[in-house]
Order: C-alpha cells, then sequence, then structure tokens
C-alpha cells in the first residue's frame, strides 16, 4: 500500500517546488555542440559558427513574415522566469522578441523589444508565465532592411521565484481529503502538497483524537494544474464508518470528514431541491424554501416587472445586426421555466439539457437501482410534494412546460421551431429579485439546435411520464414529432454570436449534428420506430468517440448524453449495435479511469492544453457519469470506485481545499453570481442555498476579478468566490443537474 506519512517540523513549511539549480530550458544555447533545435521560417536560412546562430535576413514584409525560433518550452505558470540573450545586427537594428504559445493563436506569454548592434547587445528580461500551455521563443526579423543577425547565449531558467497568484494552492491544509467523505468499501485518498521527496508518514485520527491507522505517501511529482508538488495518500483499506475523522502528519492536519454508506443521500435532495427556488413565475415559500429565499412570484407582469406572460419578438438594430432583420408579429406566453443562472435569462438549449439530466437521474434509478428514493414522491422541497408523482417529474415538468411555450405557434413562419432564448434587451446587475427586474423582455429567433434540443428531451419526457400521466406523455410526444419536423425543414438556423451587450448570453451553436443526433436517439428509444435508427446510423457520430475526457458533453456538444442514453436504454436495438454503443462507453470510462490514475487529486477531468474550461465542475460531473453508466452496464467496481473518487474533487481535495457546493465541507463558495442569491451586495438578500455547484476554476478570463486578481493562476486556482467572478463562481442550471445525478447515483449504487 501506498500512504502518505509523518513529516518533522524542520519541513513542515516547505510547501512550493524550488529547484536549488535551475534548470536550462534552451538546450545548447552558446551553440557549441550542434544540438541546438533552433529553427527558422521560409525565407531565411540558418548558419552556425563559431559559437553564433546567424541569418540573413530580407528586407521589407511584415515583422512576423521572418522568423527564428525554437519549440518545446514548457513554463509553469506563476513562475518567474529569465531569458537572457546576445544579439549581433548589421546594421543595427530593432528587434521584436516573444515567447508565446506555440500553437496557434500563438498567444504572448511575453513580448519585448530590444536593440541589435553590430558588436553584439546584451539582452536580459524576467517575465512571468501565465499560460499552461507549451510555448515557443520567437525573433521576428521582418519588415526592416536586410542585414545578418547573430544569436549566442541564448538561456531561459526559473528563476525560483513566484507570483503571488501562484501561491494560491499552498493557502489551505497542506493535506486536501473529500470535505464530505469517503464511502466504506471505496477508495478513500488524500493529497499532500508539499515540496518533499521522499514519502511522508501520516495517521488517521478518529472524532476523539485516537490512532485507527497509519502508512505512508506515495510522491507524485509536480501537477502542473495545480502548480506544486503533491504527494497522495491511500487510506482505501480502512472502512469503519464514522464522523470527525481527520488525517494528520506532525503538524499537518487535514479537514474533518465522514466514512459512511449514506453521504450523499442529502446532497441529492439538496441538489434536487435547488431548482425550485430557481423558478420563473412563481411564488417561491418560505414555508418549502426556507425564510431567506421566500420571494414574490418573477416576471409575471407585476409592476416594475414587464413579465414573461405576453413577451414580443426582438425587433431592433440588435435584431437587423443578429439576424438581418428577422422579427415575428405574435407574441407568446413563456412564463414558467427554471432561470438559467445568475441572471434572469431563460434559454431552450440549456433547459433542455439540464431537465433531461434530471430525466435521466429518474429513469436511471427505475432501471438500475431498485427501489430508489429518486423514483418517489416526497423526496425533495417542492409545493408539488405529496401529490403522488415523483419529485423529480415535478421539477423536470415545470422546465418542460416552458419549452413547449417557446414554440413557434402554428400558422406561424417557421411553426414548431423553438425560440433560443428570452431574456432583458439590456444587462442587469446584482442585487435584483427577478420581480424587481424592470428592463423589456424579448424572444430571439429560432434556432435549429433549440429546436433539436426541445425534441429530444420532450420524447425523453413522454417515454417516462407515459405511466405517470398518460395525457402530459402524448402531450410531449406529439411537440417533439412537430419540432423534429420543423428541423428537419430549417437544418441550419443557427444561433450566432453577437457583441454580448443584449442582456442575454448568446449559447451560439455553429454545428446541430449532435443535436439531430440526440433527437433522433431519444425518439427512437420512445416509439422504437426505425426511421429514428436509420438517421442514427447514418450520422458520422454513430461510430465516432464521442466522449472526450475534456468534458463528455454538455450544452453545446450533447452527442456523448445521446451515447448514454441509446448505451443504458437502447434495449431494442439489435444485439451487434448495442454491443458496438456498449463498449464505446466502456472504452471511454476506461480511458477516463487511465487519466484519473495520473491526477494526484484523483479528478476526472484532461481539458486539452490543460487549460480549465468555463464550467469545468460539471465537466468533470459529465466525466464522472461516463463512469456510472459504464458501472451500471457491467457492473465492474473500478467504474464505481472512479466515479466515487471523481467527486474528491468538488468536495475539497482539490488545490483551492475548496468544496465546491454551498453547504457541504469545512469550507465551500457563499458568493456565487447571481441576482437574488447577492448577499455580498446586499445583506438583506441570501447567500445560494445548500446544495449550489459553484462553476469551478476557469483559465480564460472573462470577468475583472479573474484579470485583477487570478494573473498566473496554475488552472486549478483560477477561482474567486466573489459575485463578480462570473467566469468561475456562477451558478447554473446545467450545472446542477449533472450534481443531481452524480448525487443520485452515488447514493444509489453499491
Amino acid at each position: 500500500m501506498s500512504r502518505f506519512g509523518i513529516v518533522h517540523a524542520a519541513i513542515a513549511a516547505l510547501f512550493l517546488p524550488g529547484p536549488a539549480v535551475a534548470a536550462e530550458l534552451i538546450a545548447d544555447g552558446r551553440f557549441e555542440k550542434g544540438q541546438d533545435t533552433f529553427w527558422a521560417s521560409d525565407g531565411p536560412t540558418l548558419e552556425r559558427e563559431n559559437g553564433r546562430l546567424c541569418v540573413e535576413t530580407q528586407g521589407g514584409g511584415e515583422v512576423w513574415s521572418q522568423i527564428v525560433g525554437v519549440n518545446g518550452l514548457t513554463l509553469v505558470p506563476g513562475r518567474i522566469y529569465r531569458l537572457s540573450l546576445r544579439i549581433a545586427a548589421k546594421p543595427a537594428r530593432a528587434i521584436a522578441v516573444r515567447v508565446q504559445r506555440a500553437a496557434d493563436p500563438w498567444t504572448a506569454v511575453a513580448e519585448f523589444t530590444t536593440a541589435g548592434s553590430p558588436d553584439g547587445s546584451p539582452f536580459s528580461v524576467e517575465f512571468e508565465a501565465t499560460e499552461p500551455d507549451e510555448a515557443q521563443l520567437v525573433l521576428l526579423l521582418g519588415g526592416a532592411e536586410a542585414g545578418r543577425i547573430c544569436l549566442d547565449d541564448v538561456s531561459l531558467v526559473a528563476t525560483g521565484a513566484v507570483s503571488q497568484a501562484a501561491k494560491r494552492a499552498t493557502e489551505g491544509p497542506v493535506i486536501r481529503v473529500n470535505q464530505l467523505g469517503y464511502f466504506t468499501g471505496g477508495p478513500k485518498r488524500a493529497t499532500f502538497i508539499a515540496d518533499v521527496k521522499r514519502p511522508i508518514d501520516f495517521q488517521l485520527l478518529d472524532a476523539k483524537d485516537k490512532v485507527v491507522g497509519k502508512g505512508k505517501t506515495q510522491p507524485s511529482g509536480f501537477d502542473p494544474t495545480a502548480g506544486v508538488e503533491t504527494q497522495v495518500a491511500d487510506f482505501s483499506s480502512f472502512a469503519t464508518a464514522g464522523d470527525g475523522y481527520r488525517l494528520v502528519s506532525g503538524d499537518w492536519a487535514s479537514d474533518r470528514f465522514s466514512i459512511g454508506d449514506n453521504l450523499y443521500d442529502r446532497l441529492r435532495v439538496d441538489a434536487l431541491s435547488w431548482f425550485y427556488p430557481q423558478r420563473s413565475g412563481i411564488e417561491i415559500k418560505a414555508a418549502i424554501a426556507g425564510k431567506a429565499y421566500a420571494r414574490s412570484a418573477g416576471h409575471v407582469g407585476v409592476a416594475p416587472n414587464q413579465g414573461d406572460t405576453a413577451v414580443p419578438c426582438l425587433d431592433s438594430k440588435q435584431a437587423v445586426a443578429l439576424y438581418g432583420g428577422w422579427s415575428c408579429s405574435y407574441r407568446l406566453d413563456v412564463s414558467g421555466g427554471w432561470y438559467d443562472a445568475g441572471d434572469h435569462g431563460k434559454y431552450a438549449v440549456t433547459g433542455a439539457l439540464s431537465a433531461a439530466q434530471l430525466l435521466a437521474a429518474y429513469e436511471r434509478g427505475r432501471v438500475y437501482a431498485a427501489a430508489s428514493p429518486v423514483t418517489r414522491d416526497g423526496l425533495s422541497r417542492i409545493p408539488e410534494n405529496g401529490n403522488g408523482m415523483p419529485d423529480i417529474l415535478d421539477e423536470a415538468r415545470w422546465e418542460l412546460e416552458f419549452l413547449l411555450r417557446m414554440m413557434v405557434p402554428d400558422g406561424a413562419p417557421l411553426a414548431g421551431m423553438v425560440h433560443h432564448k428570452v431574456h432583458d434587451t439590456t444587462w442587469t446587475a446584482p442585487p435584483l429579485l427577478p420581480s424587481d427586474d424592470p428592463q423589456p423582455r424579448a424572444l430571439y429567433r429560432p434556432s435549429t439546435a433549440a429546436t433539436l434540443d426541445v425534441a429530444a428531451v420532450a420524447a425523453q419526457g413522454a417515454r417516462l411520464f407515459a405511466d405517470q400521466n398518460p395525457t402530459f406523455s402524448a402531450r410531449l410526444l406529439a411537440a417533439a414529432r412537430k419540432a423534429w419536423m420543423a428541423a428537419n425543414a430549417n437544418p441550419a438556423l443557427l444561433a450566432p454570436k453577437s457583441d454580448g451587450l443584449g442582456g442575454g448570453g448568446d449559447y451560439d451553436d455553429d454545428s446541430i449534428s449532435d443535436e439531430l443526433f440526440w433527437a433522433a436517439t431519444e425518439l427512437y428509444l420512445t416509439t422504437g420506430d426505425e426511421a429514428y435508427l436509420n438517421v442514427l446510423r447514418a450520422s458520422p457520430l454513430w461510430a465516432a468517440d464521442t466522449l472526450s475526457p475534456g468534458g463528455a458533453f454538455d450544452w453545446r456538444n450533447v452527442a456523448g448524453f445521446a451515447r448514454l442514453q441509446l448505451a443504458l436504454y437502447g434495449t431494442g436495438l439489435p444485439d451487434d449495435e448495442r454491443e458496438l454503443i456498449r463498449n464505446a462507453v466502456l472504452a471511454a470510462a476506461r480511458h477516463f479511469l487511465s487519466v484519473q490514475q495520473t491526477e494526484p487529486f484523483g479528478l476526472v477531468y484532461r481539458p486539452e492544453g490543460r487549460r480549465y474550461d468555463w464550467g469545468s465542475n460539471q465537466l468533470m460531473l459529465q466525466n464522472i457519469i461516463v463512469l456510472s453508466a459504464a458501472f451500471d452496464l457491467s457492473g465492474e467496481k473500478s467504474f464505481l470506485d472512479g466515479a466515487r473518487e471523481g467527486m474528491d474533487y468538488i468536495l475539497g481535495r482539490n488545490a483551492m481545499a475548496l468544496s465546491y457546493v454551498t453547504g457541504y465541507g469545512t469550507r465551500a463558495p457563499k458568493n456565487q453570481h447571481s441576482r437574488w442569491y447577492a448577499h455580498q451586495r446586499d445583506p438583506q438578500l441570501p447567500n445560494p442555498p445548500v446544495g449550489s455547484l459553484a462553476g469551478g476554476p476557469n483559465s480564460t478570463f472573462v470577468d475583472d476579478v479573474a484579470r485583477q486578481h487570478l494573473k498566473g493562476c496554475a488552472p486549478q486556482t483560477c477561482y474567486a468566490d466573489d459575485i463578480e467572478a462570473y467566469g468561475s463562481n456562477e451558478i447554473a442550471i446545467n450545472w446542477n443537474a449533472p450534481l443531481a445525478y452524480v448525487a443520485s447515483f452515488l447514493a444509489d449504487a453499491r
């Protein structure tokens, strides 16, 4: 067994990696051994002579038309680097020097201008690395008169210094754990952040601080996504249920956690109950949601609110810019549904997938978990509680009814298509209750993506409501077929990208092959009609790898979700085809496990370039859902163990030492971006309710908080619990829906 171990006080302050001797990143930068790897763009020819690298430059052109560079530079975000070189230029000239991303879009990490003189000018500068991608050093030599340039003494080394942002991973406890806890028969691992090369002794203490286990860590090296050296402690063999456990090593101690098999029961309830106060068009009652969350109905036309009961189509300069003048003559009642995220917008594409994942949690409970509470009435905190209908179906129906209202009415142009979204025509800011929103609302042009998404979730709903409410089931199936026909008649009505000033998110999508695949999947599963199956067989996605460790699926890429649905519920497929799809899911899940085994924090996520995406936490959850599907399909415990360990990151075993679910763990966010859960801005308003998932670290800085405070952050630390940090700290229906699914799976699966 590999275990973390006790550390002596003498090394208790050693967290960040800091090599005693800086490693040189430029091979043979003195050009003495003939082992350098410099290259030149088309045009100039490199010559190596007398310990220098020289090039004859041509006159004119753009500055980037002639380049000399070297690739293969691995920089760690937050580290300070020193670049030095000597440049001789005849005639003398200014030369642009860049350290940049080694692939499109060639983002600059640092850029400088230096003078090249005939006798060789020395140049030295320090800079902070901000990107986790592989970098290159380039000299831009075009745009000047012809001449000769020679390089010598080229060096790039880490100074050992780190930026303040890069130190964020060392600010919490050295020992990072799942702050909720671990299953008695599941994996139990923790991550130590310590620049110690040898294994470390550790002890497991119970609630009375009695030693109940011990072991040694396994050094796991530098984690570029966290910016720190790590070790992993494995105490999986300990299987005694209880609360108040913690790991200790010398002066280091983890947060306390539980061990047991009912840890996710409460999270299932809270994650599902989260949707009720997110509802539009209904009073939120204190007796159900809690006194702090009671509010008037939003967007029902009570002043100053203009309501969603008779919303016109967008008809403005923005409509001309977006759609070439499209508008409509009707108004629609699009009340109800869920507010998408921290604003008051409602979007068909995110709403459809969110409702679908709640429905999927119900179907999974019905098919793969006998007597699961998720299939019953009385599970969550909603006004429909006690009506005899499973609560999760009641909640999904609230959104389904809204989505049906978003359809273009019969007799109008584009009849049967679904409006992409409805929201304010100008942005609002927190704090603002939904009932106090004074802005006009508008329907945006229907899109093929939204229409196919609604066809998919309506068909899925028809299947699952058939026994509970046949009348509603029939309505859903009729709507699904109508939307399918309309989308096929309008196959390229895409949602465009805007200037971002229009009061809501774009949710633009330039490819609808995945939406077509999902809609055909659900219609086939519900009707058994071979015509839909033939659409699937003809799709390039039928045999494609649709499940990526960078995010198996989300609202923009739904083919992976369709793949899971086919694998789990396609019992009518021919045996060979069902086996094909089943094996594709199992292969993807095994790949996810192999990724997880190399991650010191046990996460199931490997984005391209290790740049964390917007909503990274929900992408991890979707990947966990792939593991859950593999377990349901195969019964192999490794998939269940992978899903269990994958939640460690979400619940505290991460570089921020933060549980990303409000109300869970020792430290959790409470200032997620929201107009009405805006306690940070107005003490009279509440923080987000328990069970709210924060979006998670985001390597792309889209808000001012990130731009001002997170420069140089390692990917896992590009997060701030601030109401204005919407890029990393927003709440969203399509983030809490997979949380509810995963919590329900983990509460049931054994």
